[in-house]
């Protein structure tokens, strides 16, 4: 409900079904949205797109001056649209649309008070949110010498996250035009640019196996979305006042993110750890809650850990022996703190490739990918006497699909 919102899982289908894993992850068959020095993996005259949906339901609890708050939404849309594909011997580019963050909640409450009851009437408290932030990100990643590569990026974030708080008098004893409905809107808006390096090492890479050690590093910076603010009243002069000219010096957090990576023809292992800087560059920054209490930036640390198993990548007898399963678990801690008291998210994650041949085995690896993800953070833990931190369980569904052509750019000849 505040800031930037819930903040997205970064990565394709294949890489948060294994718990949001992929820092150190090398595949010349699979996007990796994690780290610009993966792109250079891409085989020459090769092609990889990777498109994914995911439908999310959550629900939120919170004690609130003897009442319990409950709200819910759920939400279908994309997750990412990627692709990779080589510009060199050893050069490779990726591009990639994926949500940054997201906002949606609608939240009530009726006012139970008798001194507002005596001198108004029945009143309503309603709190909206909606809106996203999009991340694009354009990159190179070059293999300098056998098993060890760089990358850069450009990322670009824009969108807009609308917030309204209304207020309703729903039986108004003091007579009709005394007391007016009031709704007041801010809008956020982002437009702004940032960059990420990555580099990974491969100490081990043959035909068996390959190690690779992975790390990013993101620059952050002020991301200052344009705030526009309006104010209406329902009386008879339905005035609107409107600010337009402030801005909210939010900041994106530096990150440090390093990871390990093990892969064989039948098993895949990684583990990956994130940290974000958000405190220093928004601790001025401090929010209000409606029940009074602040809302701070603080540094987060997450972990991540994932495995996949594929029985056997060339069974043509059992189609199930040819699929991937993936599971992973990922745990940290959130960006902000609700009057002082931290809050902790963790999720754990399930998901299948089913390996797909296509164009008479021009796309041979290309796979529909399912995955779910369960989770949840925060608790009931009280802030002060009368209000508790939000509870929130979350359900995720997501479907994506990985096209992989071999021989994309090779020019047919005729006899």
């Amino acid at each position: 409900m505040y800031g930037l919102g819930e903040l997205r899982t970064p990565g394709t289908l294949q890489t948060r079904s294994m718990g949001g894993v992929g820092v150190g992850m090398r595949n010349a068959a699979a996007v990796n949205l994690l780290n610009p020095a993966a792109y250079s993996a891409v085989r020459p005259k090769s092609f990889l797109f990777d498109f994914g949906l995911e439908g999310q339901c959550f629900y939120n609890s919170q004690k609130y001056y003897g009442q319990t708050l409950n709200t819910s939404y759920y939400t279908v849309n994309f997750h990412d649209i990627a692709f990779q594909l080589p510009i060199a011997k050893h050069l490779g580019l990726g591009f990639s649309l994926t949500p940054y963050s997201s906002v949606g909640y609608r939240m009530k409450q009726e006012v139970d008070d008798d001194e507002i009851w005596g001198n108004i009437g029945r009143v309503q408290y309603q709190w909206d949110g909606d809106g996203d932030v999009t991340e694009v990100k354009l990159g190179l990643g070059w293999e300098i010498f056998r098993g060890f590569s760089i990358g850069i990026a450009a990322q670009y974030y824009w969108g807009d996250i609308q917030r309204i708080y209304k207020t309703a008098i729903l039986e108004n004893i003091t007579g009709g035009g005394l007391i007016a409905d009031a709704t007041g809107t801010e809008t956020y808006s982002v437009s702004r640019f940032k960059g990420q390096f990555g580099v990974q090492w491969s100490p081990i890479s043959n035909r068996r196996r390959i190690l690779t050690i992975g790390a990013t590093y993101d620059i952050g910076g002020d991301l200052n979305p344009n705030v526009t603010t309006k104010v209406q009243t329902g009386d008879i002069f339905n005035t609107v006042a409107m600010d337009m000219g402030n801005r909210l010096g939010l900041k994106l957090p530096q990150q440090v993110a390093v990871g390990i990576y093990y892969n064989t023809p039948k098993i895949a292992v990684g583990a990956d750890y994130v940290y974000q800087d958000w405190r220093s560059g928004n601790s001025r920054l401090v929010e209000k809650s409606a029940a009074g209490f602040d809302v701070a930036y603080r540094n987060t640390n997450t972990v991540k850990l994932g495995v996949e198993y594929t029985p056997n990548k060339a069974d043509v007898r059992s189609a199930l022996k040819r699929w991937s399963y993936r599971a992973g678990v990922r745990y940290g801690t959130y960006n902000q703190t609700f009057g002082g008291v931290d809050v902790n998210e963790y999720a754990v994650t399930l998901g299948v490739g089913i390996p797909l041949t296509v164009l008479g085995g021009i796309l041979g690896a290309s796979s529909v990918d399912l995955g779910v993800e369960v989770g949840g953070r925060g608790s009931f833990k009280a802030i002060n006497e009368q209000v508790s931190l939000v509870k929130q369980t979350y359900f995720k569904f997501s479907l994506g699909v990985t096209l992989f052509g071999d021989y994309w750019f090779v020019r047919p000849k005729y006899d």
